[in-house]
């Protein structure tokens, strides 16, 4: 098959041989799949990640980089067969996508973070079938790609254990901010504070559900807002993943304020414990989605509960990977690019 693939810290287009399915894998074509900020941080840091995994337990711990890697874990694809002695619950030909994992013995490897696991750059991938979700045929494969990174903001939406009638703020409108605010808005959670330096992220917040939208450089989301009648949000959702952020939540927040975590911070976070302690604040760790926020993500988009057409930016071929990672950084860049990996 041909994909794009990580090797000495850049990312080649090449040949690599189509995987194989075992007992309960499908083997998928690859229609489309999405750029994460988690893959262009792998691309930069990938040696740090792995260390820290192999040093405190991670995802990244059995991965090799001294071998070839196919990244690429937010998919749609079709089945093309599966490995003998699988149950084959969806018919060949169908269009599926799943939670990128794969059961490995006693343990779990994610789908695009596992040298024998190949993501969703390449033309084939191989899926769990106990994860696996079918997508209604007539969804665009555009739209069916970001149910997972859907899922993900649904995750964290869910994990802060929303209340009616809270504030919550969601802190950096990436795709996991974006999700968030869509999640909220689902649950009829609001009004709904989104911070953004950019102003086109704002703008796309606004498009999810938020109800006021707020650049940090004009105005602290952490006090009181005057267009909410001077009320202040008491539950923060952390959707950044920047060193220092989460401790200037904890100053600027009240007293009893609920904090969530999801951005992925890949450097040590410096904390003054007191001040948490004093506001007796709670602060919650989320991580990456359940089978039941997949399947929530599959039928808001498929049944146009949430309209996730305002993240799309290009489609590209595998040629295009390399290059739209390493943009990832800008944040002028399109809240999702996809990859078609069928074209090069």
């Amino acid at each position: 098959m041909k994909a794009a693939y990580l090797e000495d810290s850049q990312i080649h287009v090449g040949d690599l041989p189509d995987p194989e399915p075992k007992k309960g894998q499908v083997l998928v074509r690859t229609h489309r799949c999405g750029l994460c900020a988690s893959d262009a941080h792998f691309l930069c840091s990938g040696h740090n990640m792995v260390a820290k995994s192999k040093e405190f337990g991670g995802p990244y711990a059995n991965v090799d980089l001294n071998k070839r890697i196919v990244m690429g874990h937010e998919f749609v694809g079709e089945i093309v067969d599966y490995g003998p002695g699988s149950r084959r619950s969806v018919k060949v030909g169908a269009k599926v996508t799943a939670t990128p994992v794969m059961r490995q013995g006693a343990s779990h490897g994610v789908i695009g973070y596992v040298n024998e696991l190949p993501g969703g750059f390449g033309e084939y991938m191989l899926l769990d079938e106990d994860f696996m979700l079918e997508v209604p045929a007539g969804l665009d494969d555009d739209l069916a790609a970001l149910i997972e990174p859907l899922a993900v903001g649904l995750e964290h939406a869910r994990s802060g254990e929303p209340q009616p009638g809270e504030v919550p703020l969601v802190v950096g409108c990436g795709a996991i901010g974006l999700g968030v605010i869509a999640g909220l808005k689902l649950k009829g959670i609001g009004p709904i504070i989104a911070a953004d330096f950019d102003a086109k992220r704002r703008d796309i917040a606004l498009q999810m559900g938020a109800d006021v939208v707020i650049d940090p450089r004009e105005l602290s989301p952490y006090e009181p807002i005057p267009s909410l009648g001077m009320r202040r949000p008491n539950l923060v959702y952390e959707c950044v993943g920047k060193p220092g952020l989460l401790n200037q939540i904890i100053n600027g927040v009240g007293f009893g304020a609920r904090i969530v975590m999801g951005g992925f911070c890949l450097e040590p976070e410096q904390l003054y414990v007191p001040s948490a302690q004093m506001k007796r604040l709670k602060i919650n760790f989320a991580c990456g989605e359940e089978q039941q926020d997949m399947a929530l993500a599959l039928r808001a988009i498929a049944d146009g509960a949430i309209d996730v057409r305002p993240w799309l930016g290009a489609r590209i071929g595998l040629s295009g990977v390399g290059e739209a990672l390493k943009n990832m950084t800008d944040p002028s860049s399109p809240v999702r690019t996809v990859v078609d990996p069928r074209r090069m």
